[in-house]
């Protein structure tokens, strides 16, 4: 396995006990991963603007049953943020699917399952439409397809998700503005409408604080300003032609954008015909917000049982 010890910065540690930390080195960036546990393999993906400790709170409890690896995806956290290129390319899902499959053969795992959460579950997503022989199962949380997301634009929708189209405007001007004060940028952007910080534990937010940076800003708009040219142009090719071969389990919060602006399981019907769901009294970050439902479902799942999504209507 080529990896390297990571920065003891980090205070992933104390957040993942028993797990350990590792740079490896894809074919296009250098990426941070957590690794914990015995068992099958469960790849976790995080979202913006977030890291892999963003699954503290369940990936030690998923750690007891399955080998968990939850890695920075490019451009995020200690990972490396490389040139998105003229065309932003480098930060498509494709790209940051490739990163993932590329660590996946390092850690020695031909098929694995997958968990993604805002952006990583449109990395998974991708991964499944382009690998399906490799993806065994896949969790989405709080996310309808992007495809269904651009072609679907609503005044709430984008009021609450202004940062799609702002972050995706041509460099630098996003990033000068947002670069300006980090700590209030990355505290307004986590502090969700009848939410509120609280969900977020003090070693989490500190993380997510050290992490937020100029380099990281400016790898994040490569992320969204991808997302509205050729990410959305695989899908728009993709819609109707190809579906997810895999069981597919999407969960979204109530109260989160997702929930109140779409209806994710008729949205996620179009890419799958191995579909269930359901949605839970959270708002945009499940996972932190209520571990006690996640982590029970995900273990269900990820063990080849049907979850009991009814306990929670």
């Amino acid at each position: 396995m080529n990896v390297e010890i990571a920065s003891t910065r980090s205070l992933a540690g104390n957040l993942l006990p028993g797990f350990t930390h590792h740079q490896i080195q894809t074919s296009g960036a250098r990426i941070n991963v957590a690794i914990g546990g015995e068992g099958p393999p469960l790849l976790l993906l995080h979202g913006n603007p977030l890291t892999h400790v963003s699954w503290h709170k369940i990936a030690p409890d998923l750690a007891r049953e399955f080998t968990v690896i939850a890695p920075d995806l490019r451009g995020y956290g200690d990972s490396s943020k490389p040139d998105g290129g003229s065309d932003h390319s480098a930060y498509s899902f494709r790209a940051m699917g490739q990163d993932n499959f590329e660590l996946m053969d390092q850690l020695g795992f031909d098929r694995f399952q997958v968990a993604g959460h805002d952006r990583g579950a449109r990395v998974a997503f991708r991964m499944a439409l382009d690998r399906p022989e490799r993806v065994e199962r896949l969790a989405a949380l709080d996310i309808v397809p992007t495809h269904t997301v651009l072609t679907n634009v609503t005044l709430g929708w984008g009021m609450e998700a202004y940062h799609w189209f702002f972050m995706a405007q041509k460099a630098p001007f996003p990033e000068d503005l947002l670069s300006r004060d980090l700590g209030y940028y990355i505290r307004y952007k986590l502090n969700k409408k009848n939410v509120g910080l609280e969900i977020f534990s003090p070693e989490a937010m500190a993380e997510y604080v050290r992490c937020t940076t100029p380099e990281q800003i400016h790898a994040v708009c490569e992320d969204y300003r991808a997302t509205v040219t050729l990410d959305l142009a695989m899908d728009t090719e993709d819609f109707g032609k190809r579906k997810i071969a895999c069981p597919v389990l999407v969960m979204w919060g109530s109260n989160s954008h997702c929930g109140r602006h779409f209806r994710p399981l008729e949205a996620w019907s179009g890419w799958s015909d191995d579909l269930r769901g359901t949605d839970i009294p959270t708002g945009h970050y499940p996972a932190e917000h209520r571990p006690d439902l996640v982590y029970p479902i995900f273990r269900d799942f990820f063990s080849g049982h049907e979850p009991r999504l009814e306990d929670l209507a």
